[in-house]
């Protein structure tokens, strides 16, 4: 009967891996802390590693590439609002009269 392999969520790889870089405490005693094999936690911790490299390798990220690309869409909305907010002033005025 063959054992069928765990397979661990990102989150708990994550977890192990830094707990690893930090160094607090050995690979053994993480590997029973975790129920883990210990060349595990030295595996993910490696790729942990160079995960970090590549994130600051490329540079910090553009949140926004255009202020133009955002603003355009909001004053069109603006616009379209005020035109609204024009329409019925000027035709709520006829029943405020009777």
């Amino acid at each position: 009967m063959t054992k069928k392999r765990k397979v661990h969520a990102p989150e708990f790889k994550a977890r192990v891996s830094l707990a690893a870089i930090k160094g607090m405490s050995t690979s053994s005693e993480l590997a029973s802390q975790f129920k883990i094999h210990p060349t595990q936690i030295s595996s993910w911790k490696k790729q942990a590693v160079e995960g970090l490299v590549d994130t600051f390798r490329n540079g910090p990220k553009q949140l926004v590439q255009d202020p133009e690309e955002l603003t355009a869409p909001l004053y069109q909305e603006i616009g379209r609002l005020k035109m609204q907010l024009d329409y019925l002033k000027k035709n709520t005025g006829h029943f405020s009269d009777e």
